[in-house]
């Protein structure tokens, strides 16, 4: 969360603009970060920058079943005040 609160571009949302955006995004077998999407919109301006900061997290380790590395889905909430 401090990763995504850093990455924030104030210069991409349009003035006054406020809301939780959901994203979801897969976390590869490798702990890369794949198929991003807004679940729950507020506004394009704060989708579009959520979607954005999620596509640049750095990688993540990867979920293990059964001592094999998995894909997971997560759900991420950007909240912008």
């Amino acid at each position: 969360m401090k990763y995504v609160q850093s990455h924030i571009d104030r210069s991409r949302i349009k003035a006054g603009s406020q809301g939780k955006v959901i994203v979801q995004f897969l976390v590869r077998k490798d702990g890369s970060i794949g198929e991003v999407t807004v679940a729950r919109g507020v506004e394009l301006s704060l989708d579009n920058e959520a979607k954005r900061i999620v596509e640049s997290l750095p990688k993540f380790e990867p979920g293990m079943r059964n001592g094999e590395y998995v894909d997971v889905w997560y759900a991420l909430p950007v909240v912008f005040k």
